[in-house]
């Protein structure tokens, strides 16, 4: 028989979407607020867009004391109050019959015993040939517990005919060590191609655009350079307090919660060089190149700044600071702002530093990478012409009204010649009838068809916290945070960051 194939037939096959085979997932934490607001309705909205197979199954693990009904209930009122695609009866019901719970606490054997048992049964009744993923949304130090059950209980075990998976949520430890020893936990169950570490910013649909952005049209790349970008600023922007959080951020702070996962890898996509493939080896390498040459110079006091809120009065609303929202220490040192500037040794990017920053209570609510051009060598107009003139920049903004802005100067209208700055504007709500997918439908879809290029791997992971270690280190041995008020941009070293260097922080 002739092995002859269309190519026509091919490329309309790539452009096909990508449809999860047989499996199932178990979440850990199903009762939390990650699970209810946005895994829930992730999985609904795949089944609407008809991404999963007729037979997926959703099994959830807990310690309430549910029958499969109760949690079926929870997930449908999940998906009626978050969900982003329209309600239909059809596809619930059809999702609503591969619904499972299992009770138990992360140490008790027997629920574990019942949980692959369950798995087992849902392999014969709903046909899911024994794939499974198991998604730990539970803290960190749980997680050596519950993959130790798992493989006590013989649910790590796959073959060439069926795969096992974990997902697990950050942080990815609190500093090296303790990701190091973390990633070993790990893997001493599950090998690192099954190993899934979940970053939503990477599923978001305007971070995969930098690639397209960078490697689909001739007009960027040559100009990615030292040759012509003056600095690169990624700025991840919060209004809101930390009121209800205490448990969790007390301790941790800005730089960690934010810098060492989303904005380095955000980094990494924006600097690295172009990959031989998008396939997932090929991508991680190409970021773990930017990753290893990357470090903050000295001395850190004057190239990183942190902060801490302080009450006042934002939006028109009195709010409270840091130190008086319930549960922090009154004598917490946690940031709640940060900012580092990154030097990427590699011939691209000599010379050009990276700023990343991190805050809540900020101005405004906004994710950003805004690459700033060096000004024109040489201007043939009066110096007057040219007084409101800025650089040019590229702003890819990642949320909340994603796109791409560019901003260049353009002659006024009237009689003088003079030169103003201007905006060109792309935004996804424009351009695209089809409205783009949150990043845990991309993120789970993703685990489910064995796709990693998006998940952090270890070396990722560890590579980051060699970056970030030495500025926490330091940190750690000086006092408080300095203050800045709220609705503000931050602390006033974040702005003698950069004016040192004659630049200064863009106002998104």
């Amino acid at each position: 028989m002739s092995s002859w194939r269309n190519p026509l037939r091919d490329e309309r096959d790539k452009r096909l979407p990508r449809i999860a085979g047989p499996c199932g997932l178990v979440i850990f934490g199903v009762t939390g607020d990650l699970s209810r607001k946005k895994l829930m309705p992730a999985i609904y909205d795949l089944a609407n867009r008809g991404l999963l197979p007729p037979g997926f199954a959703l099994t959830g693990f807990a310690r309430r004391d549910w029958a499969n009904e109760d949690f079926g209930e929870v997930v449908h009122q999940a998906v009626k109050d978050h969900a982003r695609t329209p309600y239909r009866p059809e596809v619930w019901n059809q999702l609503s019959e591969g619904i499972r719970f299992v009770q138990g606490t992360f140490d008790d054997d027997n629920a574990f015993d019942n949980l692959a048992k369950t798995v087992r049964e849902l392999d014969e009744q709903r046909g899911t040939g024994g794939n499974h993923a198991f998604y730990l949304s539970i803290p960190p130090s749980a997680f050596p517990v519950v993959t130790k059950q798992l493989a006590r209980a013989g649910l790590a075990e796959q073959d060439a005919e069926q795969w096992r998976r974990v997902v697990i949520e950050k942080p990815f430890g609190h500093d090296l060590k303790s990701a190091k020893e973390l990633n070993n936990v790990v893997n001493d169950v599950f090998p690192e191609d099954s190993v899934f570490r979940i970053d939503h910013y990477l599923g978001k649909e305007t971070v995969q655009n930098i690639l397209a952005l960078r490697f689909a049209n001739q007009m960027f790349e040559p100009i990615w350079n030292a040759n012509y970008v003056d600095h690169v600023q990624i700025t991840m922007a919060e209004d809101i307090g930390l009121g209800g959080r205490a448990g969790y951020y007390d301790g941790i702070g800005a730089a960690r919660d934010v810098i060492q996962n989303h904005l380095l890898q955000l980094m990494a996509l924006t600097a690295m060089e172009e990959p031989v493939s998008f396939h997932p080896r090929a991508l991680r390498a190409e970021k773990i190149k930017v990753l290893s040459a990357a470090r903050v110079p000295t001395p850190y006091d004057e190239t990183c700044a942190r902060g801490q809120y302080v009450g006042g009065w934002q939006g028109g609303q009195k709010v409270p600071g840091l130190l008086e929202e319930g549960g922090f220490a009154k004598d917490s040192k946690t940031e709640t702002y940060a900012a580092i500037t990154l030097e990427i040794n590699t011939r691209r990017w000599a010379g050009v530093p990276f700023y990343l920053r991190h805050g809540k209570r900020l101005g405004r609510k906004v994710t950003e990478i805004a690459v700033v051009f060096k000004r024109a060598p040489h201007l043939p107009f009066d110096s007057t012409a040219t007084e409101e003139l800025g650089q040019n920049a590229l702003v890819i903004r990642v949320q909340p009204d994603e796109g791409v802005t560019m901003r260049f100067g353009s002659k006024v209208p009237g009689n003088a010649m003079e030169v103003r700055d201007v905006t060109m504007d792309f935004g996804y709500g424009h351009a695209f009838t089809e409205s783009s997918p949150e990043a845990y439908e991309r993120l789970i879809l993703d685990v489910l068809l064995g796709e990693p290029s998006l998940f952090p791997m270890n070396e990722e992971v560890e590579l980051s916290w060699e970056i970030l270690d030495p500025v926490l280190y330091n940190w750690a041995k000086q006092g408080m945070p300095e203050s800045y008020a709220p609705g503000s941009w931050g602390p006033p070293s974040a702005d003698q960051m950069l004016t040192r260097t004659g630049r200064h922080w863009r106002r998104p």
